[in-house]
């Protein structure tokens, strides 16, 4: 007995008010702690106490407040049916929706033209109270299950309303106030299916069967009865089922499912491959080694619908100001009532209170942009980091594997003498097949690049942090730093002097080559620039980013020429992991707000220090999958800037959003207090804020291609 974590399918878990309903029910729970409510997936995670409290007991009280609750995976097929129908339940509603607006806008004018009154005569009563009893018991049962549960909601303001309205003889209005009910509860089942959107784009990616290898022989089963260590055999066109290694074959992969990129990658034996990607051509085995959620793409998945659960500020303003309003309303009906004497003001009151539209801004805009990055190779972990991306003035970005590619290459070779460079690089390539330096591998794939064979080198030296040495086709060979060919009286001319001066003013390694005590040559080293950074700079700067900081290990020299280049003024050389941190603390005592751009690994608690930390790669690397606030699936710098105009543009969303749902609200109310409006209009305008919030957050989920295009950021656009 001890901490278990639940995750409980709750279908109808709509919107904030039913968020907050939920999470209020199971913090009061005993052993209960950690509740997540995901609103876009339907979904509630929670950590709970099994000696205290059970699964069952657990669903059950959500169940009691008027959901239907599934453990996770109960059903699936039941589901899957269920949404193959779903296009045509879509047009059938549609038509349906259609309809409706034409017989509201009829209705509406017949208001102020005393139709209700000849309609009333007209129809008779019990016909009228039959249809608000079955068109209101869904709003009457949600109201009773919200009294049981000690909780106001919406539901049990309407059907205050409801009841009123024909307890004074209003039947007909009584009657219309269910039906714009229902189109309005309609529209919210809707606009949240929209938002969910995002998740089921990348759900879809889920593989589904796998081909394991037993025996010699191969059979298909599905993806979750594999265990790792089996062996998948992955044909052309089939999805690779799990994270693994490739044993045997060669192809190509599409990872656009994690990186967003669609351009393949070669796979060989070695090469690692991902769940939920795509083998386009030749034939691959699998050794697998993570499955189901803890695959990358599973992850992707969790953080995605997770990312509701981070909120931001103005989130948990919304939540507050749904939390409070409903009271308010009622304390608003009460007063008008007694101040007019008019029951019918009261009633329109109630009625057009609903803070649905408030409840939905934030999580629509929130699980739209969250979605729609993650398809682009973009994972920003929920609202809290989109609010902060949208107010970040401050960049600060680490060097070594992030503006630059993390590994030497070879970037000069320089003849003092004449010796053709296949002749240096041939000799070079010969001493530092002896290494294991990361030097000698980017000599190595130079040399192998220009077709350059390298003779075995004899009676090898290495001395370290100087060089080495060896006898190369009978010749005697130096290939090291200043420091090893003054303590073997090898003199440099003043041309060669000139050149390592420049090299080392580029921020490079120079290497010497000398053959039988004769200077030759100069290999020229660095752990070159990511070739899209001074332009993402630059669009940095255009985005109105104050202040932008270089962080690196190395020495000044190095720091000073990588900086020039990027036309960064503000740099700090010889740094350890502890210094980063207390430079993006004093950076946020300034009153900035800080990005760290990083590699998530040796950068991780600089990443944390960060209002926004940001890991370049993060692909199979849990570390800094976990690390980083906003994760980058490619090493591509063009997201940065693409990142910081998402959180601007849902945080203006989200805020447009809330202040038309709030002055709605007030006016609707303001206008149903002197009887300009009645009950049925008040009914039929709840409508209208959750059009726009829909309409508005929709706008995320298909972001301007600009937003995500390297050359967009190229060309400075």
């Amino acid at each position: 007995m001890g901490k278990k974590t639940l995750e409980l399918e709750v279908e109808g878990l709509c919107c904030t008010e039913c968020a907050v309903a939920v999470e209020k029910t199971l913090s009061h729970r005993a052993g209960v702690d950690q509740v997540k409510i995901l609103s876009a997936a339907e979904k509630v995670r929670l950590n709970y106490d099994e000696s205290k409290t059970s699964k069952e007991e657990l669903a059950d009280s959500i169940a009691a407040l008027g959901y239907k609750v599934r453990y996770k995976g109960e059903d699936v097929a039941a589901t899957a049916k269920a949404g193959g129908s779903r296009v045509s339940r879509e047009v059938v509603r549609f038509g349906f929706v259609a309809l409706v607006a034409l017989i509201a806008l009829l209705e509406i004018g017949g208001e102020y033209l005393g139709w209700f009154e000849k309609a009333q005569e007209r129809i008779p009563v019990p016909v009228l109270l039959a249809t608000i009893a079955i068109g209101g018991y869904p709003i009457f049962k949600r109201a009773v299950l919200g009294a049981i549960s000690k909780q106001i909601n919406v539901d049990s303001m309407m059907s205050v309303g409801i009841l009123s309205a024909a307890a004074i003889g209003q039947y007909t209005s009584s009657m219309l106030i269910v039906f714009f009910m229902g189109i309005a509860h309609f529209l919210e089942e809707f606009t949240t299916r929209k938002s969910r959107k995002a998740i089921q784009e990348l759900v879809k990616f889920s593989p589904k069967t796998a081909h394991v290898k037993l025996n010699g022989q191969e059979r298909e089963i599905a993806v979750e009865a594999l265990r790792v260590g089996d062996i998948v055999a992955v044909r052309p066109g089939e999805q690779i089922p799990a994270d693994g290694a490739v044993v045997a074959g060669v192809s190509s992969v599409n990872q656009a499912s994690i990186t967003g990129e669609s351009m393949p990658v070669a796979k060989q034996a070695g090469s690692e491959v991902f769940a939920a990607t795509m083998n386009e051509r030749g034939y691959l085995e699998v050794k697998v080694s993570r499955i189901g959620a803890d695959t990358t793409f599973g992850k992707i998945i969790k953080l995605v619908e997770e990312a509701e659960a981070v909120k931001a500020p103005v989130q948990k303003f919304a939540d507050r100001f749904t939390t409070y309003f409903l009271p308010a309303a009622i304390g608003v009906a009460v007063l008008t009532y007694l101040i007019s004497g008019e029951l019918i003001y009261a009633i329109s009151v109630l009625v057009a209170a609903c803070p649905c539209a408030v409840g939905l801004a934030t999580p629509l805009s929130v699980i739209a942009s969250v979605g729609s990055g993650a398809r682009r190779g973009l994972l920003i972990k929920g609202g809290l980091y989109l609010e902060r991306l949208a107010k970040v003035d401050c960049v600060v970005m680490d060097k070594t594997g992030t503006v630059t590619l993390g590994k030497p290459q070879v970037t000069d070779v320089v003849s003092l003498n004449g010796l053709p460079a296949e002749g240096l690089l041939k000799h070079a390539a010969s001493l530092e097949k002896n290494s294991e330096h990361p030097i000698a591998s980017a000599i190595l794939s130079y040399a192998g690049a220009q077709n350059v064979l390298a003779p075995d080198a004899e009676h090898f030296e290495y001395t370290v942090g100087r060089g080495l040495r060896g006898i190369v086709e009978g010749k005697a060979v130096v290939l090291g730093n200043v420091r090893l060919l003054q303590g073997l009286r090898i003199s440099l001319s003043p041309h060669a002097e000139s050149v390592i001066s420049a090299l080392g003013n580029e921020g490079k390694t120079a290497l010497l080559l000398a053959i039988n005590g004769v200077a030759e040559g100069i290999v020229g080293v660095a752990d070159v620039m990511r070739e899209e950074v001074p332009a993402v700079i630059e669009a940095l700067r255009q985005l109105g980013i104050k202040r932008l900081m270089l962080l690196t290990g190395d020495n000044e020299r190095v720091a000073a020429a990588i900086a020039n280049k990027l036309g960064i003024t503000d740099y700090r050389s010889g740094l350890l992991p502890e210094d980063k941190i207390e430079i993006v603390k004093a950076l946020q005592r300034a009153g900035l707000t800080v990005a760290m751009v990083g590699d998530g690994v040796n950068d991780a608690p600089a990443l944390a220090q960060a209002d926004v930390g940001i890991a370049m790669g993060v692909v199979g690397s849990d570390v800094a999958l976990e690390a980083a606030h906003v994760a980058l699936m490619r090493d591509d710098w063009s997201q940065i800037p693409q990142a910081i105009q998402v959180g601007r543009r849902t945080y203006r969303v989200i805020r447009q959003n809330i202040f038309l749902g709030i002055t709605w609200d007030i006016v609707t109310m303001g206008l149903a207090s002197v009887g300009i409006i009645g009950p049925v209009l008040a009914a039929a305008t709840e409508v209208v804020p959750d059009v726009f919030v829909s309409l508005n957050s929709a706008r995320l989920l298909k972001a301007p291609e600009r937003l995500f295009s390297r050359t967009a950021v190229a060309d400075g656009s």
